[in-house]
């Protein structure tokens, strides 16, 4: 285990905010209830009602004496345009990039901060999956096109998302941000709480520690009794995940698999993934493709252990991102992503065999094309290393 490692802390309250027209009106009331402190940090930001939405919040916040902070990726942030930052900083903030795109970075432009997360206060935090764009939020029209889902937590464990967030802000001054300096922390994963609720802990991933969020979701897999329910929008696992994916259905656990069906922001993506569902739909694993809406968010239900943040358990994100989830051990917890999930599962199309080998032709030759590229470039990626 490289990098420290955030232990489990008790005492806590969580609260699961299902889509953006519930979780950015409870995310701009607490920034305008601010007393000293707020701190953002986001991957996707861009122009749009949601963003002015925002930028008027923390402009008021500035105003009230309140230190306002924020540090946006480099990449994810180009549609925002400068005068946003610019407002920002008259008014008294602060802001940094994460890793700044430069024609000379070659191979390092690849480095991306794909974290969301909001402190207030060193009391409040929200973490999840979302950016500040009008896909997560219309005004308009009080509802979102990208189902997605934010954390409200409470406790001990914000001291931590804390200290996670003050690491990366001070690393963005060193050459290498994606390489923060480790802190004194944990040296491997702590062991599953076996009861308890108000437990939670930081699971994160960057360019010189990843194996922390991974770790714990292929130990979680290899441990499970009852259900496996993974809802992703980017469907590219490890082999790892895909092995322990397979044997706990194999052992009889209800795994279940909720992706992004035909409403896709990256549809090559979902086609490269795609051609993992044979083998593990003879394996006995479920999966369904949600059709509401585009699936965006990243959630996983083993037992009673829960698992919320902005990984998609990747190959993509492990190798090339920070990432940070909230690992919880709550029953009331438990309960709202269960049900979240479930209603979800419910408004999806089941994909089995019989379906998956009646496909037509042209949607065969898309997944072997777009797959057999993902697969050339790690096996490129892989010689790099």
């Amino acid at each position: 285990m490289k990098g420290p490692v955030f232990p489990w802390r008790s005492g806590n309250r969580f609260a699961l905010l299902c889509d953006g027209e519930n979780f950015f009106p409870r995310m701009l009331d607490c920034i305008a209830a601010a007393e000293c402190k707020v701190e953002l940090e986001l991957y996707l930001v861009e122009g749009g009602s949601c963003a002015e939405a925002l930028l008027t919040a923390l402009l008021e916040a500035c105003q009230r004496g309140v230190k306002v902070r924020c540090l946006f990726d480099g990449f994810g942030s180009l549609k925002l345009g400068s005068g946003w930052s610019r407002k920002l900083v008259e008014a008294g903030g602060e802001f940094r990039h994460y890793n700044p795109l430069r024609w000379r970075s070659g191979m390092r432009n690849l480095f991306r901060d794909h974290r969301k997360l909001l402190l207030v206060d060193q009391r409040l935090a929200y973490v999840g999956g979302t950016g500040a764009t009008d896909e997560f939020w219309s005004a308009r029209d009080n509802s979102s096109s990208w189902h997605e889902v934010m954390v409200e937590m409470s406790g001990p464990v914000v001291a931590d998302w804390q200290s996670l967030f003050e690491r990366q802000w001070q690393a963005c001054l060193e050459q290498k941000a994606w390489r923060p300096k480790d802190g004194m922390l944990l040296t491997r994963l702590p062991p599953f709480p076996s009861s308890g609720s108000g437990l939670g802990r930081v699971a994160y991933a960057d360019a010189s520690q990843h194996r922390d969020i991974l770790q714990s979701l292929i130990r979680a897999l290899r441990g499970a009794r009852q259900r496996v329910w993974l809802a992703t929008p980017y469907f590219l696992p490890s082999w790892k995940v895909r092995r322990a994916l397979r044997k706990a259905a194999q052992r009889g656990v209800e795994v279940r698999l909720l992706l992004t069906g035909r409403l896709t922001d990256h549809a090559p993506v979902r086609y490269a993934g795609q051609r993992y569902y044979p083998r593990l739909l003879r394996a006995g694993i479920r999966i369904y493709e949600y059709q509401p809406r585009f699936l965006h968010l990243k959630m996983v239900l083993v037992d009673d252990w829960t698992s919320v943040g902005s990984c998609n358990f990747d190959h993509w994100n492990l190798r090339f991102n920070l990432e940070a989830n909230l690992e919880a051990h709550d029953a009331e917890f438990t309960a709202a992503v269960e049900q979240c999930l479930a209603a979800d599962f419910a408004q999806s199309q089941e994909i089995d065999l019989e379906t998956w080998r009646a496909r037509p032709w042209w949607k065969r030759l898309r997944q072997r094309l777009w797959g057999a590229l993902d697969r050339l470039v790690v096996n490129f990626l892989d010689r790099r290393r």
